[in-house]
């Protein structure tokens, strides 16, 4: 199976609202339709060069998506990468694909003079947490959200 990783197209419009549905559901969340609209036409503007979307594709399927969005921060001369959104279908976890995906963010910050990528994930998620253990360092912080 080849397991290619690239930005998210205009025609990935159907597969990706399926795929970060099935993300939001996940988190017991969901999203308006004006905000999944907004968000793609966000995702695929060339303009908007601080959100960004990359699919993991399989065999010509998409199979998983990854939202990043570079921000200025108070304690760095540089920006940071905020590593927003993962998800890999069910059917194909633990293929490597979650790793690839989270692995081309890394190397997207790096290319834009990014060195910090962070992300969070519910205490729960412990599948998603095995392979975070593995690919990053866990930081004690607790967030807080009005």
């Amino acid at each position: 199976m080849s397991l290619v990783i690239r930005p998210l197209r205009a025609e990935d419009e159907s597969v990706w609202r399926k795929l970060w549905s099935e993300y939001l559901v996940f988190y017991e969340s969901g999203v308006t339709e004006e905000v999944f609209a907004t968000t793609f036409q966000r995702l695929i503007d060339p303009a908007r060069t601080q959100q960004n979307a990359l699919v993991a594709e399989q065999d010509g399927e998409v199979i998983g998506l990854v939202h990043y969005i570079y921000h200025a921060h108070n304690w760095k001369v540089e920006d940071v990468c905020y590593l927003q959104d993962l998800y890999v279908s069910a059917d194909v976890r633990g293929t490597g694909a979650g790793r690839a995906l989270i692995e081309a963010v890394y190397a997207a910050a790096d290319a834009n003079g990014t060195p910090t990528v962070y992300w969070m994930t519910q205490h729960f998620n412990e599948n998603a947490r095995k392979l975070y253990d593995r690919i990053g360092q866990l930081t004690p912080f607790i967030k807080y959200s009005r």
